[in-house]
């Protein structure tokens, strides 16, 4: 309910790049519908099915009597209802309200009932006009309205009465139809016409033929129950089937574990015990302990024949310990480098495990044409076109705290819109084909990056200091152009000096007050200067006004923190932020903690993004490729800000699209 309530509010937000579009489930077929900008109202009412529903709700107020709304305590049971005051009447009430020979008596009244909509057919391209004629090319209702000056314009239509009478009855032997001419009136063609190739009359054959057949529908039902149970049993046959293999597959990890296990705990012991020996050795090194206590009473020794006796051996095992102290290493190493199990392939072979493909191939995520804005747009491509008749899109967001689990969005085309993407967060994104029951592996994820900020939509200002000679705005005003003129020319042949060219400005039609906002555009690589950022409303009128040809170059107050004059103000928050980009480049503003060249001078990204939060006072310039934040500063918001870009030279600045949410299946075969 809360998704019918969202789409019963049509239009689109003012000054947005694109209208609103919603998609809706269709019941029948449970494909996606585009309802378009004006959502459930450009749907006709269904009367019958509200008839239909009406006399359930009648049989199930059959117990409980509707009660009149005008009597005084207690009330009387209600026996009609009037659909022009929308209250119920018992008799002595209605013929109060009601009288003879006034305009309430006109009213139109029904059995009592608690549904008081109009039983009228509205026009849903024109709200306000009843549905009159019936378009014989397009076979639908539609007003006169939709003749005069509409789609059907063109179109061959009849009255009303004449399309029912021909569809409830069948067409005229003779072929004669009623056909509105141009002004409206009736003027009867014997022309035939295409009509309908069915009837009532052929309605309630069909429905005979239907009824005949309820045998076969039984048999055909049980059929099916019985499939069910066997879907059942094959299901689970496949489950325990899966379970046997990975059982096998645990074995063999088992199975390597365990070998592995072995093999670092043999290699561990024997590295020990070489420790061991080796500290052993070197114990007997110190005083009174091992060769050197036995040296010491060597030493005492006064028997000549002994002394001479043990004298050699201990000279040599003496200068042994002495050489094997100076050159002092490690009887085993401690590291275990070569123990490391390598699961490379492994892993990202049974991240590729599925079923018995049957020769269907992976599907590649085409990531030049995937991106991600205001939504996410996915593309994919299938070696094999023909083999699969369906694909499923999965994603999830990348947490480090807990593994998400993946959504997943069952795909007709190559392309899908995925909306209602958490902002300033990575979201990974794969997709498998299926033929029948039969389904690839996966393709390899694609990570994309969502912006820090719900997504601002603009156009560029074409009132508010545009400078129609210097500047080149199209018609969708999304794109503008720094253009050298022959008005330049003229100006610059009266300088014999030298002459200074200012900076043309142009904003963003809507501002901002307050929250989170961000908004992406992409700068030429041809143009020369272009600046870009954000600037108050009352900074704007400044500059504006400001002469144009008398501006300083130097101390100019639109070059942003280019030039010196912002030196000794950097740390404090001023009401503009405006960084350059020209010859393929990104310069990254002055300042104390990093002033080389080198470091201030980067490549241009292929597309900008800028984040402005108001809340804290801050402006961010952002690569959008891998939304990476490039440089940050201060900004006073106390003031409506606006996004504001400056040209100078040949350059364009084109504005991102935004992704519109709508149904992209099918595309292929448009």
């Amino acid at each position: 309910m809360d998704r019918i309530d969202r789409i019963n509010r049509p239009g689109w937000k003012r000054n947005s790049l694109t209208p609103r579009t919603t998609t809706f489930p269709c019941p029948g077929c449970e494909h996606d519908v585009d309802l378009g900008e004006r959502g459930i109202n450009g749907l006709f009412r269904n009367f019958t099915l509200e008839t239909i529903v009406e006399r359930y709700r009648q049989a199930a107020r059959a117990a409980t009597a509707i009660m009149c709304d005008l009597c005084k305590p207690p009330p009387q049971e209600s026996t009609k209802s009037c659909m022009d005051c929308s209250a119920s009447y018992c008799n002595e009430c209605f013929k109060i309200y009601h009288p003879w020979g006034t305009v309430k008596a006109q009213h139109e009244y029904v059995g009592p009932t608690t549904n008081f909509r109009p039983k009228i057919l509205m026009c849903p391209e024109h709200e306000t006009e009843r549905i009159n004629m019936y378009c014989e090319l397009c076979r639908r209702p539609v007003c006169h309205l939709c003749k005069l000056g509409g789609n059907h314009a063109n179109h061959r239509v009849t009255t009303m009465s004449s399309a029912y009478k021909t569809l409830k009855c069948g067409p005229r032997r003779d072929g004669a139809v009623v056909e509105l001419s141009s002004d409206l009136q009736p003027a009867a063609k014997e022309t035939p016409l295409p009509v309908e190739q069915w009837s009532v009359e052929k309605l309630s054959k069909d429905i005979d033929y239907l009824i005949g057949k309820e045998s076969q529908v039984k048999s055909q039902i049980s059929e099916l129950n019985l499939l069910m149970k066997e879907t059942e049993c094959n299901g689970e046959r496949a489950k325990e089937e899966a379970i046997t293999h990975f059982e096998k597959l645990f074995e063999i990890l088992e199975e390597r574990k365990s070998s592995v296990l072995k093999a670092i705990d043999v290699s561990k012991k024997l590295r020990l015990d070489k420790f061991q020996t080796q500290v052993e050795e070197y114990q007997g090194l110190l005083e009174n302990n091992g060769l050197v206590g036995y040296a010491q009473e060597v030493l005492k020794e006064t028997d000549q024949s002994c002394f001479v006796q043990t004298a050699k051996q201990l000279h040599l095992r003496i200068q042994k310990a002495t050489e094997s102290l100076k050159s002092f290493r490690p009887a085993a190493q401690t590291s275990f480098e070569d123990y490391v199990v390598n699961t490379c392939k492994q892993t990202e072979v049974l991240g590729e495990l599925s079923f018995f493909s049957s020769g269907i191939d992976v599907p590649e995520i085409n990531e030049e044409q995937s991106k991600v804005y205001n939504n996410a747009l996915i593309n994919w491509h299938h070696p094999e076109k023909d083999k699969a008749d369906s694909y499923v899109l999965e994603y999830r967001k990348i947490n480090r705290d807990e593994d998400m689990s993946w959504n997943e969005i069952q795909v007709r085309g190559t392309s899908k819109v995925v909306s209602d993407l958490e902002e300033n967060s990575h979201y990974a994104f794969r997709v498998r084909g299926y033929q029948g029951s039969i389904c690839s592996p996966c393709s390899r994820e694609l990570i994309l990056h969502t912006p820090p900020a719900p997504v601002f939509s603009f156009l560029f200002d074409e009132k508010c200091g545009y400078n129609n000679e210097r500047l080149l705005l199209n018609l969708k005003r999304d794109r503008v152009e720094s253009r050298a003129g022959f008005n330049t020319l003229l100006a610059a042949e009266r300088i014999q000096v030298g002459y200074y060219t200012s900076l043309d400005y142009i904003i963003g039609d809507v501002g901002i007050t307050k929250g989170k906002h961000f908004w992406a555009f992409r700068v030429e690589p041809y143009s020369y200067l272009v600046k870009v950022g954000v600037a108050s409303s009352d900074k704007l009128q400044e500059w504006l006004r400001s002469p144009r040809e008398a501006v300083s170059p130097r101390y100019e107050q639109d070059s942003g923190h280019d030039s010196g004059s912002e030196d000794t103000c950097f740390d404090s928050s001023q009401p503009f932020t405006l960084v350059t980009i020209g010859m393929k480049k990104f310069f990254i503003p002055k300042s104390p903690i990093s002033n080389e060249p080198e470091n201030r001078v980067l490549p241009m990204p292929t597309s900008i993004g800028i984040f402005l939060d108001c809340d804290k006072g801050k402006v961010g310039f952002y690569d959008m490729e891998h939304m990476k934040c490039l440089y940050e500063r201060q900004v006073d918001c106390s003031h409506t800000m606006y996004p504001a870009f400056a040209l100078m030279g040949s350059g364009a600045v084109q504005l991102e699209e935004s992704i519109a949410g709508k149904y992209l299946e099918y595309q292929e075969d448009m």
